[in-house]
């Protein structure tokens, strides 16, 4: 059976001011259950362990969600797995094939300075494993180096959320710094759609996707890899 490890963001601050931050709830529930739909086992992951923060304004009123957070807050035992996560050093990646980064501005705030994180990322990386992550998950790649130290993202096709679209809800000056940009000085070959459309790409074994709207792309791509692997 395929298996994929999810860690999520631990952070629910935007620091070092208060405002409230997290997962994007959609960015988490639209991989997962479309990987457990496709008969993979999913192991969910986050930071810190415990409660992963969900950022309320990822979740509308009943009725009014994307499918797979409706589909959520009806699912009494991923409500249960995301209040009661492990903490991701705590499982051996050894057994798993792909390793999946949800997004949320909480990302901006831990993942990058996770010296664990990036090492498991390499790890994944250099093993041929699937990388992937979405709208601000790949601020989990931008501390990740190759063999050779230079950046992970180094000549590869990423996405992920654009200055563009910060700029447009307004946190810019919120974040430590803008992902887009960061990739690019990493030497990340960005790329993006239109703002808040599906966008994802996918170089080799590393998958990217630009925003909550390309969630499910970034999982069908994600899919597609680990088949070709298997192939």
């Amino acid at each position: 059976m395929t298996r994929i490890l999810m860690v999520a963001t631990s952070a629910d601050r935007m620091t070092p001011g208060t405002e409230p931050t997290g997962v994007w709830l959609e960015e988490l529930t639209t991989p997962y259950y479309a990987f457990r739909d496709a008969g993979a086992e999913v192991t969910l992951a986050s930071i810190k362990g415990g409660a992963i923060p969900v950022d309320q304004r990822s979740v509308n009123a009943d009725g009014e969600n994307d499918a797979s957070v409706e589909r959520y807050l009806k699912d009494e035992a991923l409500k249960a797995e995301v209040v009661g996560t492990p903490v991701f050093t705590s499982i051996d990646p050894g057994g798993y094939d792909a390793l999946f980064l949800p997004g949320g501005h909480g990302t901006m705030f831990d993942y990058p300075g996770s010296d664990e994180l990036a090492r498991l990322v390499e790890r994944f990386d250099r093993e041929g494993k699937i990388v992937a992550a979405v709208c601000h998950g790949p601020a989990g790649l931008v501390s990740a180096k190759k063999a050779d130290g230079t950046p992970l993202v180094a000549g590869r096709r990423v996405a992920g959320f654009t200055d563009r679209e910060e700029r447009a809800v307004g946190l810019d000056q919120a974040v430590p710094f803008l992902l887009e940009t960061r990739l690019k000085e990493l030497g990340g070959k960005h790329e993006g759609g239109p703002d808040f459309a599906p966008f994802a790409l996918r170089d080799g074994n590393l998958v990217t996707g630009q925003n909550p709207a390309s969630a499910t792309r970034t999982a069908e791509l994600v899919m597609e890899a680990l088949k070709d692997k298997d192939a």
